[in-house]
């Protein structure tokens, strides 16, 4: 049985993502390269490693098995990486950041260009998910570092305060909302709603405080972007909640009005969470001095 790095990383993205493709792709391999490393992976060990079906892929048990120890081994490569780069250059660093949709959007590309300026031997892995999906990567090795919002139970994990968040609601400025200083979530219900498609993290975290409150969102459109969400509210097409950051920025170039939410939700507290600081390399402690530093 011999397994290099590359197949163990590859075995672990698609069994992440679900499919071959999609390992593929987070590997950086072909879909052809990857497909035929899978199969030397199984005719090496005699055994299927992953159940192939219409969705996609799941591992086998013997699959579950290798991508537990595919996660240890990588890990400790990583911790390896970061203790020698201390020593010699031109080895690279590698860290898995996942983040919620805010923070991914609004605050770290300006926060995460500076660290890659600073520090171009580390590359990021950066991925949006649900502040819950997060913690369970984080707590399952499948993550270094996750940014939460304070609304999800980090038990378990190493938590460091990051930057508050204030969620607003954007209307258009002769929308009848548009005259109220502020207003509760629960009363937009009835309104048609201009928001992020499905998968996004902050769709999630809306549609769970519509159902607490008895209700749910009504979607006349859903895209990519806060950008495209205020475009559409400009038009009246609908009424929208983002961050009040993205809301300031797009408030200076589109005829929007944005109105606080009374709701105490709106303004969370995000997070960095790992799993245990001392346990990762050295850049990504470094990354989250950087990230606690702003």
């Amino acid at each position: 049985m011999r397994f290099d790095l590359i197949d163990l990383r590859l075995f672990l993205n698609t069994v992440e993502s679900g499919s071959i493709t999609g390992g593929a792709q987070r590997t950086h391999l072909t879909l052809a390269s990857s497909s035929a490393r899978i199969r030397g992976m199984e005719a090496s060990l005699g055994v299927p490693l992953l159940d192939r079906n219409r969705r996609g892929v799941e591992p086998t048990a013997a699959g579950r098995t290798l991508a537990h120890h595919a996660q240890v081994v990588l890990q400790q490569m990583e911790q390896m990486r970061g203790d020698l780069s201390e020593y010699g250059r031109g080895m690279k660093g590698y860290v898995r950041l996942r983040s919620t949709t805010s923070a991914m959007t609004e605050i770290l590309p300006e926060v995460l260009s500076a660290f890659l300026a600073a520090h171009p031997e580390v590359d990021i892995d950066l991925e949006e998910l649900v502040s819950y999906e997060i913690v369970e990567a984080v707590a399952q090795a499948r993550a270094d570092v996750g940014i939460i919002n304070d609304s999800v139970d980090a038990s378990g994990l190493e938590v460091f305060p990051f930057r508050h968040d204030r969620l607003v609601l954007v209307t258009a400025r002769d929308h009848p909302l548009a005259a109220r200083r502020e207003v509760a979530f629960a009363d937009t219900l009835s309104e048609g709603f201009v928001g992020l498609t499905g998968d996004a993290a902050l769709h999630a975290y809306l549609a769970g405080h519509a159902a607490r409150a008895g209700q749910r969102l009504t979607y006349r459109v859903r895209l990519r972007g806060f950008d495209a969400v205020c475009r559409m509210v400009e038009r009246n097409v609908g009424i929208g909640v983002i961050p009040e950051r993205a809301a300031a920025r797009l408030q200076r170039s589109m005829a929007i009005r944005r109105v606080r939410l009374t709701d105490a939700w709106a303004t969370r507290l995000l997070r960095i969470c790992v799993r245990r600081l001392d346990d990762l390399p050295i850049y990504a402690r470094q990354l989250i001095e950087h990230l606690r530093a702003q």
